[in-house]
């Protein structure tokens, strides 16, 4: 007889594909997953997946996914027993979790306390610093004037950073290498922070030269249990924005794996901390390992940890929420293997990766041993212009670091989508670098192969023939049209548009459920022609 699912009910108040793992998650466990939605995600695929469904509001974030009492009020409408934040938009806002529990809904993730004081990357300095986990040197929140600041930036020394208290993801931080620098430096940190967390409360950090970014994921219950699941290379960035994380690291052995797993768990109990939590740290040149921040929540990264772990932290997360303790021993958790995760967004990387909204026609996933796509698109699927452009994570797994590698570059020339601009031949370059395959990797791995990475497709014309992303960077778009194909083409759109089986503003079939199956009835003659002419007999 299966157990009793911990909840009858579960909303999930987050979008895309971290909503669509959570939804699955629920499925298993026997729990009725509840979605919300904004007016721009009406046709998302966790909209389609849930149960039930709840438009919060239109398309902007802060009138929609970041309105809390649009979110509960959905929760009491579904008579939903817990909520589950994802990662993002709410997930690490203490006002949240705490007006979930006033409301009656158990928070799926950390205390609001917890929260507030990981939230503060002064605060959590503090805490680390007395509870005995090294920090990378810096200072308290700058109360000064721009006088006292200087001085202190002197007292931290050459190069450093200036990083907003409030928040993370990049925002709000400059790398300063000389005194001349500061002072413009220290008012766009601070105009970015306030602009993007509503304090512009900034502190100085001495910045290591090539760092590696390494994290370790945690779990702790309610019971006082706290395990760590091991560490995961995070270095490849682009604008402090993770793009390709692994597990374990590359450059972390046995000795040091223990080192700062220890760590991270001093780390979690110092806080106070219950739920799903990632310690991030600095791996300096000389293989010393300092305390950067935690990170409250789900990570985007999980799924890499759960390759090599078989561990669900999904729901992981929602059994401790329920009081559950926690399953396992820190000694029954085994590493086995390695696995890579490829963050594929909807952005073009030759126009500095700006964002690439729009309808994705073919879609091909890859598929075979050990792979996994974790997605939110579909075919027909319209990627909105207002969220984060990331649509899926692509996640192998290999016996050893090779065989993950090579895994990967063959997942990357399986994964095909059309319609828009992607990611995917960029990622075919980074797994592709003899510095990646070599496992040499620091923060700045991109910056420095810049030109390598944002060349021609490796995969060639022949990407196309196997399936391999239709976007490919310049060079790799295939032969140009003639006058006459453009022409025969123009015919056929013509035909099509005269018939009323396409519309002339939209370019597609006619809109509306009942014409979802209904296959247009293109000019056949003319296609054939123009087919005959791209591909002649041979």
């Amino acid at each position: 007889m299966s157990p009793a699912p911990p909840f009858r009910k579960l909303l999930v108040a987050n979008r895309g594909e971290i909503a669509v793992r959570v939804i699955r998650a629920c499925r298993e466990m026997g729990i009725s997953p509840v979605a919300v939605y904004s007016s721009a995600d009406r046709e998302a695929l966790h909209v389609r997946l849930a149960d039930e469904a709840y438009e919060i509001g239109p398309p902007p974030a802060r009138e929609s996914y970041l309105r809390i009492e649009a979110v509960l009020e959905a929760a009491r409408r579904a008579r939903a027993e817990a909520i589950h934040p994802g990662y993002g938009f709410l997930s690490e806002n203490p006002e949240f979790a705490t007006a979930c529990a006033r409301a009656g809904f158990v928070f799926v993730g950390p205390p609001a306390g917890a929260m507030r004081a990981m939230g503060n990357k002064v605060e959590a300095r503090r805490i680390m610093s007395e509870a005995g986990v090294p920090v990378v040197p810096g200072t308290d929140v700058l109360e000064g004037g721009d006088e006292e600041a200087s001085r202190l930036a002197a007292r931290v020394g050459y190069p450093l950073m200036i990083k907003a208290a409030a928040g993370g993801g990049g925002k709000g931080m400059r790398i300063v290498r000389s005194p001349g620098e500061f002072a413009g430096a220290l008012r766009m940190a601070r105009s970015e922070a306030t602009a993007s967390f509503g304090d512009g409360s900034v502190y100085l950090e001495r910045y290591i030269e090539r760092p590696r970014h390494i994290e370790v994921q945690i779990l702790a219950d309610t019971h006082g249990a706290v395990v760590h699941l091991f560490e995961r290379e995070c270095s490849i960035q682009r604008r402090h924005q993770k793009v390709v994380e692994e597990s374990p690291s590359p450059a972390v052995d046995a000795e040091a794996r223990a080192r700062i797993g220890a760590l991270a768990v001093r780390a979690a109990k110092a806080a106070g901390y219950v739920g799903a939590g990632t310690v991030e740290m600095l791996r300096a040149e000389d293989g010393s390992f300092l305390f950067m921040e935690m990170n409250t929540r789900l990570q985007v990264e999980h799924p890499v940890t759960e390759m090599v772990t078989g561990i669900d932290i999904v729901r992981c997360q929602i059994e401790i929420a329920a009081g559950e303790p926690l399953p396992f021993s820190q000694d029954e958790i085994v590493l086995r293997g390695h696995a890579i995760e490829g963050r594929i967004y909807a952005e073009d990387p030759l126009r500095d990766f700006m964002p690439s909204p729009g309808r994705i026609g073919t879609l091909r996933v890859p598929a075979g041993p050990f792979v996994r796509d974790d997605s939110g698109i579909y075919p027909g699927y319209e990627v909105p212009v207002h969220y984060d452009p990331l649509m899926s994570k692509l996640v192998v797994w290999g016996a050893t670091r090779q065989e993950a590698v090579a895994r990967m570059r063959r997942a990357l020339d399986e994964y095909r989508i059309q319609g828009i601009r992607t990611t995917i031949p960029f990622l075919r370059h980074v797994v592709r670098h003899p510095a990646f395959g070599a496992g040499d990797l620091d923060t700045h791995f991109i910056e420095r192969h810049r030109d390598e990475l944002l060349r021609a497709d490796p995969a060639g014309p022949e990407a196309a023939a196997r399936g391999g992303d239709g976007a490919e960077l310049e060079g790799e778009r295939g032969p140009a049209l003639t006058q006459e194909e453009i022409g025969l083409i123009a015919v056929a759109v013509a035909t099509l548009r005269r018939s009323g089986q396409m519309s002339v503003a939209e370019g597609r079939a006619p809109s509306g459920r009942a014409e979802a199956g209904r296959a247009a009835r293109p000019d056949w003659k003319t296609a054939g022609r123009l087919a005959a002419m791209r591909h002649p007999a041979r």
